[in-house]
């Protein structure tokens, strides 16, 4: 088992910018030094509701990108969609308001050590850590893909500085108002064999990480995913987050918020009838 981020630290962030983009917000936050220890892939846990709230657990929120320099010195960027209770009320702080914040807390994504051909799959919102990811393998001189998936048009964030990023970008939508009609699973092989892949990293929801992990597997293609469990803690102490992997034994139970959010795509057990049979 992995320990907790040695890099963490909880403090209190200012909201310096929050802008609506789509249906998602863009939440900015300033944090000093902590920005320098985040890397794509990690996320961060923020206490909800003031203090008189009774949503007493933490909401784990993916990085989208840090930046260690500044206005406001270090700073990190969130993309939330405000669906439920916790999530609504961080949408709606205002710049200068201040939230308990822990990170960065969880694993983040492993780089190639050669120039390698990269395909990065994202689905929804989900897709956020890979914007940063993107920026990384270019710098280190690798061909980067990107595919954004989602329902329809308006639920992909941010196609235009995906472009910006990639060598190339496809976008697929369920409803075919934007790009690929079809799930974005079923456009991947086509695109693996197009642009010739070697290494998959995936973001987004879990039944789209098993297709992809599926597909990575038959084309015997690294795949790294950060997987989306719910966390209640964030610091590996609920095991409300397990995720069944494979091991020697048989199967291992690991906690997604310190042995993942990124794990290695082939070693995940994906199928619930798999873990049932082994017990």
């Amino acid at each position: 088992m992995q320990k907790i981020n040695k890099s963490a630290v909880q403090m209190q962030a200012e909201v310096i910018g929050n802008k609506k983009v789509g249906p998602y917000h863009h939440i900015v936050f300033a944090v000093g030094e902590m920005a320098s220890n985040s890397r794509p892939g990690n996320f961060v846990a923020i206490s909800i509701g003031g203090e008189a709230t009774s949503l007493i657990l933490r909401r784990a929120f993916a990085i989208y990108r840090a930046i260690d320099k500044g206005v406001m010195g270090g700073s990190i960027e969130l993309v939330i969609a405000p669906y439920g209770q916790g999530s609504k009320w961080l949408c709606s702080r205002n710049v200068g308001d201040f939230v308990d914040l822990v990170g960065p807390l969880g694993t983040s994504f492993g780089l190639p050590t050669t120039n390698a051909n990269t395909m990065l799959i994202g689905g929804g919102y989900g897709s956020a850590p890979l914007f940063a990811l993107a920026e990384v393998l270019k710098n280190r001189g690798c061909r980067v893909d990107m595919v954004l998936g989602a329902s329809t048009a308006n639920k992909i964030y941010a196609p235009l500085e995906g472009k910006r990023s990639v060598s190339s970008l496809t976008l697929t939508t369920d409803d075919g108002s934007a790009g690929i009609h079809g799930q974005i699973s079923e456009a991947i092989p086509r695109l693996l064999r197009e642009f010739g892949t070697e290494v998959i990293y995936s973001c987004g929801p879990m039944g789209m990480l098993s297709a992809i992990a599926k597909i990575a597997d038959e084309f015997d293609i690294a795949h790294q995913c950060a997987v989306e469990e719910a966390m209640a803690c964030g610091i590996g102490v609920c095991m409300t987050c397990v995720v069944p992997v494979k091991d020697p034994s048989g199967i291992k139970m690991v906690r997604s918020c310190i042995d993942g959010p990124v794990m290695d795509g082939s070693q995940i057990i994906w199928d619930k009838k798999d873990v049932l049979d082994a017990l």
